[in-house]
This record gives structure tokens, sequence and C-alpha cells, in this order.
């Protein structure tokens, strides 16, 4: 879509800003739905125009965030850029910058989510807790000197481009390397030593450039195959746990100066220490709960935060609440006929992102909110059975 410069102009009058966003998947479609409430128009670079964000409204731009003009033409008819995903190259934001373009998150910070090697080594050198872990070439016999030094099995990551699960891998032995398709097509690996861990919790920062910033409750991770599969918040853990790890996210967002929403992936292990695992400088599918568990949800603090705007309280609405991921079973998963179905339950929220339906690919969530956990769990897991025709 060409976008001329009076049709911009006609629709930046009737709005309180103009915000260009980076992808146009289910994130970019939830920002949208909290940019309607506020009057902020969203423009979003996305591939085609079926993509989320575009049937739920965001006006489009086509192109690739590989595409450094497409990139720079989204930049000029928006107040802000931000990011749906980190695969925009930081030499394209940095440039953006350089040209006197707002963007966040900032291109420097975007870099500790792009770059899990890069993180790691900051963040060992600043003493933050992290798993044993060493970056080298692709080198067999230093992946099985990390291995007898650290315990079988080991997990191997590929430094950038991995989401999902994609991108890692568990090495059981130094066999395992020779056969490992991830080991074969990835020149620079991540090792880390496996950590047996009692739960994952992520937190979630908004920081506006100013410096202030929100937090919201801890929130329990459920991941199957590197894939998040569902969230309890609050996390079933102690006080003074959550108390810890929130604390933890606010310093890491302070030392690399975060802009909008930071997810902060964190190991429980079973001694009660907390580990980083990753950062996502964006909205995170971790957060995705938030939209009917706090007063303010994650897609509109981090429009607020870019925007530089007075950031919203996160207080739970309910004493507890699940989210359940709805995955993809096969390519003719359709769910016209099981929504009613789903939405017997008065509890439950359904998200549909309008994706084609694939294996293994996200294709909306289920929250509901409860007096407590179980009961919040139950209610999103059979909605989703009911969506899903189980």
């Amino acid at each position: 879509m060409v976008l001329t410069s009076t049709r911009i102009g006609q629709m930046r009058s009737g709005s309180t800003a103009t915000v260009g966003m980076i992808g146009g998947g289910q994130l970019s479609r939830m920002t949208q739905q909290a940019a309607i409430s506020l009057g902020v128009d969203l423009h979003v670079l996305a591939f085609h125009d079926d993509e989320p964000a575009i049937r739920a409204g965001a006006t489009m731009h086509e192109g690739s965030h590989l595409d450094a003009e497409a990139v720079s033409a989204l930049a000029a008819a928006t107040t802000v850029i931000t990011l749906d995903h980190e695969q925009t190259p930081t030499e394209t934001l940095a440039a953006l910058v350089d040209a006197g373009h707002a963007v966040h998150p900032r291109p420097s910070a975007s870099e500790y989510a792009k770059d899990k090697a890069f993180a790691r080594c900051q963040f060992a050198a600043w003493g933050l807790p992290i798993p044993a872990f060493e970056v080298i070439d692709a080198n067999a016999d230093a992946a099985n000197a990390f291995g007898d030094n650290h315990g079988w099995p080991i997990v191997l990551k590929a430094p950038t481009g991995g989401y999902d699960g994609r991108g890692v891998a568990f090495i059981d032995s130094a066999d395992a390397l020779a056969t490992d398709t991830l080991a074969q097509n990835t020149p620079t690996w991540l090792l880390e030593a496996a950590v047996p861990i009692a739960m994952e919790i992520a937190v979630l920062v908004a920081r506006r450039p100013s410096g202030d910033s929100v937090t919201y409750p801890v929130v329990e991770t459920v991941q199957e195959a590197g894939m998040c599969r569902e969230l309890v918040l609050p996390a079933r853990i102690d006080t003074d746990l959550a108390e810890a790890a929130a604390a933890l996210a606010v310093d890491i967002a302070d030392r690399i100066d975060v802009t909008g929403i930071m997810a902060v992936e964190l190991f429980v292990t079973h001694d009660g220490q907390l580990l980083i695992n990753e950062l996502a400088t964006r909205p995170h599918n971790s957060g995705h709960i938030t939209m009917e568990a706090c007063r303010t949800s994650q897609f509109e603090n981090h429009l607020r935060a870019v925007l530089d705007w007075p950031l919203g309280s996160t207080q739970l609405v309910a004493p507890a609440a699940a989210t359940v991921n709805v995955v993809g079973i096969d390519e003719s998963d359709s769910f016209a006929a099981t929504l009613p179905l789903a939405l017997e339950d008065p509890t439950v929220h359904v998200h549909l992102y309008e994706k084609g339906s694939r294996p293994e690919r996200k294709l909306g969530h289920v929250t509901a909110l409860a007096d407590d956990v179980d009961a919040a769990l139950t209610s999103a897991h059979g909605a989703v059975d009911r969506l899903v025709g189980r």
C-alpha cells in the first residue's frame, strides 16, 4: 500500500499520536486494539494485507523489516517507531535515530533481545545471575569440553533468530553434535549448562524515556517444546522471591535503558535461586494475560511508554488469572463452528489472531479470571478444548 502525504495528514489529524510498528503479527494486532482506545493511529510495516494487525484495522505500509528504505518510509509517516519482533537490523534502527526519528526501544537496548550471546556476556560482566555459558565458533571439541566440564546434556543456542523453541537444542552427548541440525547450520554457538528448574517465570516492565517505570506482577509460564503454552498470574511463588524477580527486572531495564515494554524470562531453580533466561524488548507472550487480568494491559502501557505518556496501573483486577495458548493442529483448523462453544463459560475471554493454521503455530489465546489459580486454569483449558474440538 502506498500512502500519500495528504492521506497520512488526514489520518493524523484525528489522532492523539501516530505510532509505527515494524511487523504485522499478533503483537501488532493487540497493540492496535489498545491504540483504538487511546485514539492512537497505528501504522505497521507488513508483508501482506491479510496479516493479523492489518485485519484488525492498522494502517499498512507494505515492505520488509530487512528493507531499510521501507523502514525509513514508515518512520517518516509516524511520530515514533517501535517493534513487534527483534529481527530488524540494528544498523537500520540506528540510522533512524541518526536521522532524528524517535525509536523505542532504543537500538542499543533491543540488541539484548536480538543477540543472546551479547546479552549473556554483558550480564556476566555485570555479575547478574545466569547459567554457566560459553560463546564459541562452531567447534565440536570446544563443545565437548564444555559438556565434560558442566555435565551433559548441554544447551546449544543460535545467538540470533530463534523463537518459540526454534534455535535451541539439547545435546545429550558429544556424538549428538555430529547429527544435530542446529549445530550444522549455526556458525557461532551459545553453549549453556542445562539447569534443573522448578519453574519458569517472567517479569514485565514498562519504562518511559524519562526513566519512569511500572512492573507487572510476576507471571508463571509453562513451556512445552520451547513454546509457552500457559500462564498463571500471580505466579505460585513466595513474596520474597517475587520481589527479588521484580527488582532484578527493574535493574536490567535501567542498565540497558530500555523504553517500552521489556519482558525478562527467568528460571527458578529447585533451591529457590533466580537465573536469567532471555529478554524481549517488546510486548511479549507472557504479558497477554494482562489484557484482562490487570488494570492496564502490556499493549496499552507499551504505547504509553514509547510515546512518553504517564503509565497505567498494573494492579490485578481479580485474585487469579490463567491464559492458555491456542496452538494449531493442522492446516484445516477453523473456529467458526466451535467459538460459540468456547464462549459458553462466561469467565473466559477468547483472542483469535486470524492467522492461517499450521501445526504448532500460535493461533490465539484464552484467558480466564477466577478466585483461585486452579479454577482459572480449568476454565481456560476447557474453553481451549472446546475451541479446538477436543
